[in-house]
């Protein structure tokens, strides 16, 4: 390599220098944006320890978190699995904000670093930024907004009400967390403005209202507007009820204001979370897309060395890993290696399409942009929908897909679709269906609740495909419920139609 292309590099070394974080930083930004097109939120770079890394793990990865006893067992398990050798660490963590926040491992080598700069910074970011369901059900701008005033909220709780007394409400909506999000329909969503205010003012109502007199009495009392504002809010509620925080924080007869907010608190965490549960094979296989592109354009610029995207390729390959079905490693279809295949079929099939890519995407095939492909997929898709609307007989073919039927009064497999015309229809379903929530978490709804009698909630579970709830897990969870309602709880289910 000439002298000339050595002086365009880069970095020489694997050792990095935060110089070093900014030019490599300018680079994939300029690909990224310039090349590829993509609209990122302003990017935050934080250089972190692995230490704190296992600390980010613990908290859901975000730089401010309420505490709670969850957290600190996560903590301690992930620290013991990768001091043992059992897991390693993530090279990053990238924070749906804005800013967008991209922690980064001091441990990684330059060329780490470069790859993790396009994957998160810009791959992650541009996929939170556009994507119909992060834009849909939160909100980048005033999350990091509200979990500062969440740990200081639950902070001055813990100092007046007692930690005991905090962490039961917070056990309490922690088990109820996946119940705790909007799944169909939303609330009218309130301004950024609107938002601070409510904040603020009940920040400051319970300020102003708590006296150390009280510290030691079980109850406090709620002022006439505030009971009259949500007995309203309760009354608009139309049952059934999908959001069972929501019903609690707003209908239970007995919490407390400060106890109201700490429902509310867990609740809005968790629809933070409810895009990312539903968009990890479409997330994961954007931002692999991305540094792939990135980190093999830098080379051909002669911007990095023959070493460096050896590096590359190695993490990469690495990455994208599918073990067999029979492999000890194997957990499952790899997000990251279902992701990445995808969208380069995407690419291939707006390229270089085959007969078979005509037939089956005839608005795909051959339409010769597939930067505006990707982006439209990206945009406007979930793992469930994109599987089913862009899974093709090649990539079926490449992972050596295949449908059983499991008819669980049977004691054996059926062989329920192959490799033909409808077989391949038929494993998409049901490859697709996998990504469904609904066949992960149960659907619990609120159908009734006697505010004016005996105080009884009635919860009712659909019951999907015959999977009914785990009789240890039900009475665990049913006992938190009772802890933030106060009065008897009662669960029917009903098969779903």
């Amino acid at each position: 390599m000439s002298a000339t292309a050595k002086a365009e590099l880069l970095y020489t070394d694997a050792a990095w220098t935060f110089a070093d974080l900014q030019r490599a930083y300018e680079a994939c930004e300029d690909i990224g944006l310039n090349d590829l097109g993509l609209d990122i939120y302003t990017n935050q770079i934080e250089v972190i320890t692995s230490e704190q890394m296992l600390d980010a793990y613990s908290s859901h990865g975000m730089p401010l978190m309420y505490k709670h006893w969850s957290f600190g067992k996560h903590f301690a398990r992930d620290q013991m699995n990768y001091q043992k050798g059992f897991t390693g660490l993530a090279y990053e963590i990238v924070i749906n904000s804005d800013p967008c926040i991209a922690y980064l491992m001091e441990e990684n080598s330059m060329t780490m670093q470069t790859l993790v700069i396009a994957h998160a910074c810009m791959g992650h970011n541009h996929f939170f930024k556009n994507n119909y369901l992060f834009r849909q059900w939160t909100d980048a701008s005033a999350i990091l907004t509200y979990l500062d005033f969440s740990k200081n909220y639950i902070s001055r709780c813990e100092e007046e009400y007692g930690h005991e007394e905090v962490e039961v409400i917070l056990d309490a909506a922690h088990a109820l967390m996946d119940q705790g999000v909007y799944r169909y329909n939303r609330p009218p969503k309130l301004s950024d403005t609107e938002r601070r205010e409510k904040i603020q003012a009940r920040a400051e109502h319970e300020r102003e209202t708590f006296n150390d007199i009280w510290r030691t009495l079980p109850h406090t009392e709620e002022s006439e507007e505030d009971v009259e504002e949500r007995q309203t809010e309760v009354r608009s509620i139309k049952l059934p009820e999908e959001n069972l925080l929501y019903f609690v924080e707003k209908a239970s007869p007995v919490l407390l204001p400060w106890q109201r907010e700490l429902v509310r608190i867990v609740r809005n965490v968790s629809q933070y979370f409810y895009p990312q549960k539903q968009t990890k094979v479409m997330n994961e296989g954007c931002a692999t897309f991305v540094h792939h592109y990135i980190m093999n354009e830098l080379y051909n610029q002669g911007r990095i060395s023959e070493g460096s995207i050896m590096e590359f390729l190695h993490s990469h390959s690495s990455v994208v890993f599918q073990p067999e079905f029979d492999d000890p490693r194997y957990s499952g279809i790899n997000p990251y290696a279902l992701g990445f295949a995808m969208m380069q079929d995407i690419v291939r099939v707006v390229e270089n399409p085959e007969d078979e890519d005509r037939e089956w995407f005839p608005d795909l095939a051959g339409r010769g942009d597939w930067r505006g492909a990707l982006k439209d997929a990206w945009a406007n898709y979930r793992d469930e929908s994109f599987i089913l609307q862009y899974l093709s007989p090649k990539i079926m073919r490449d992972f050596r897909l295949f449908s059983l039927g499991d008819d669980g009064k049977k004691p054996y497999y059926q062989v329920a679709a192959i490799h033909d015309e409808q077989g391949y229809r038929d494993t998409r379903h049901a490859l697709s269906s996998m990504y469904d929530l609904g066949l992960h978490e149960p659907n619990l709804q609120v159908v009734s609740a006697d505010l004016e009698g005996d105080r009884k909630l009635t919860i009712q579970h659909n019951v999907f495909n015959g999977r009914k709830l785990d009789s240890g897990t039900k009475a665990s969870v049913l006992r938190h419920l009772e802890n933030l309602w106060g009065f008897e709880v009662a669960l029917t289910e009903q098969a779903a139609d």
